[in-house]
């Protein structure tokens, strides 16, 4: 049998990352593993266009959605380590950042990979050890207690037995990173309740292929609507569909409703746009686009819309632009989306997002059942998750070597709902 290690995590991304920086701050040298070549690779992706690390929003709670999650969940995870908490951590490594106006926090260089450099130095300079090309096979319960990893390597099969494990594979997303969701049937095997993954922050194909004029071109300043939600931002049309920020805060709504109404001018009302129509004679669509200022995108899908031939008057012309609709058909594949929905249920983690059913296996990000939009959102949930995770397992290693066990630090109730 392998000699047993205190600290392992499974997952070299930003979660499974700051878990063994936690055991680190408990004086406990960890262990982390990673299928890839190299860890930190969707971490570097996400960076590629100015790594929007966290969001300072006063609403950030607010953000985070995710089934059977007591809706205090987030404000505890949030309240122990939140975006100023991360700024604070990415400063001690050496990394300024600002904090845009609408929120958004960027490194100052506005690079990540300085960031993760600089992470995983500080890993190893505390002692922690770094194994890439290790992909977990298995998880089994060994004799006098501790946990049982199988990875499989280049070299073949290696066994490591850990008092306590943290696992941040991921959810199903971007698989080319190593984040491919195989560990459901993993998970599930052992007992452990999985919700399917689901795409997240991803584009949604029309119902109708009838826009393909505008693909490639940007809506913005628009207000888009899926039922009683609204967002303003911006969407872009594609070869098949809509994509882009207003699209992916809307898309766990557009599960259940997969249509979506744009507000062409949101910052006119209805009554605004009719009076700039007051002085025609007769209605007439070119006239209507150009005294509406519905120009490039807009005017294109309007243009190629199924229901142009219906707006007969002034007041047809101006609440299709309040309220153009698009049936959409389905979301992009997993594998395109920019995070997903679903993993392991909330209601089998407890305070200190242990499993229940395998006490000293912990989880940190994209793993749980949570989703969240792109703006900073995604990565303070990793951030916080794995902090969270890698305090809890730090104090059950501890008592797996004597030293005793923290309390607690969630604050949340089970929902029993």
């Amino acid at each position: 049998m392998a000699e047993p290690v205190d600290f392992a995590v499974v997952g070299g991304g930003p979660a499974g990352l700051r878990a063994a920086w936690m055991a680190l701050q408990a004086g406990i040298a960890p262990r982390l593993y990673d299928a890839m070549p190299s860890v930190g690779r969707k971490f570097l992706v996400a960076g590629k266009g100015g790594l929007n690390f966290t969001n300072v929003s006063e609403k950030i709670s607010e953000a985070y959605s995710g089934t059977q999650a007591g809706s205090d969940v987030w404000g505890s995870l949030l309240g122990e380590s939140g975006a100023e908490d991360f700024r604070e951590w990415a400063r001690e490594l050496g990394v300024e950042s600002i904090a845009k106006p609408n929120g958004r926090v960027y490194p100052a260089k506005m690079k990540a990979a300085p960031m993760l450099r600089r992470w995983v130095q500080k890993l190893k300079a505390g002692g922690g050890q770094i194994f890439v090309n290790h992909r977990l096979a298995g998880i089994g319960r060994e004799v006098g207690g501790g946990w049982r990893l199988d990875f499989e390597t280049p070299e073949g099969r290696r066994v490591e037995v850990a008092r306590a494990v943290v696992l941040a594979m991921g959810g199903g997303s971007w698989p080319q990173t190593g984040s491919d969701g195989k560990w459901q049937e993993m998970l599930q095997g052992l007992g452990v309740g999985v919700a399917p993954l689901h795409p997240a922050n991803c584009g949604w194909d029309f119902a109708e292929p009838v826009f393909g004029k505008a693909a490639g071109m940007p809506l913005k300043n628009i207000a888009a609507r899926c039922g009683d939600i609204e967002v303003k931002g911006e969407i872009l049309v594609t070869d098949t569909g809509l994509e882009g920020g207003a699209i992916y805060r809307l898309t766990p709504f557009l599960r259940g409703h997969p249509l979506v109404t744009v507000d062409l001018k949101p910052a006119f009302s209805r009554s605004d746009l009719l009076d700039k129509m007051q002085e025609c004679k007769r209605f007439h669509l070119e006239e209507a686009f150009e005294r509406c200022r519905v120009r490039d995108c807009g005017k294109v899908l309007m243009e190629s819309h199924p229901l142009r031939e219906t707006w007969k008057t002034a007041e047809e012309f101006v609440s299709a632009v309040k309220a153009l609709p698009f049936p959409l058909a389905r979301s992009r594949p997993l594998d395109e989306a920019i995070s997903s929905a679903g993993g392991v249920c909330w209601s089998g983690l407890d305070e200190n997002l242990m499993l229940r059913e395998l006490p000293g296996i912990f989880l940190a990000g994209e793993m749980i059942d949570w989703e969240a939009p792109t703006g900073g959102y995604l990565l303070q949930g990793c951030f916080s998750t794995g902090t969270r995770a890698g305090r809890g397992a730090a104090a059950w290693a501890r008592r797996g070597m004597g030293e005793g066990i923290a309390e607690g630090r969630m604050g949340w109730k089970k929902d029993e709902s």
